[in-house]
């Protein structure tokens, strides 16, 4: 991954500076870095699929499911991918991935 994260520090620098260096250093810095171990392809899917089936259903989700798209998970994939999983995750918590990925998408259609 190429863009360093800081979304962390900007939305939580001063109230929670451990939980923001974490979520900046560690998770996006360090683990999203291991393109050896899992692509960032693959990390989007599995990332946009656990916050879907989790219920995370805000801009958590979006902001994963246009990295997705930038990590060149197709249209067609990222709806067979919520597809997929509406049937572990559940019906309503697909509807409102599919509304999201729908935006994100549109041009790609």
């Amino acid at each position: 991954m190429a863009d360093k994260v800081t979304a962390g520090r900007d939305a939580l620098g001063a109230f929670a500076p451990t939980f923001a260096a974490l979520n900046d250093d560690v998770l996006f810095g360090q683990v999203w870095s291991r393109e050896e171990q899992l692509s960032s392809r693959i990390r989007s899917i599995v990332t946009v699929t656990a916050l879907m089936s989790s219920g995370v259903l805000d801009g958590s989700l979006q902001h994963h499911i246009e990295r997705a798209k930038s990590n060149g998970v197709t249209a067609g994939e990222m709806a067979e991918i919520l597809t997929h999983a509406a049937f572990y995750a559940g019906w309503p918590k697909a509807w409102a991935a599919f509304r999201m990925a729908k935006e994100v998408y549109e041009d790609a259609s």
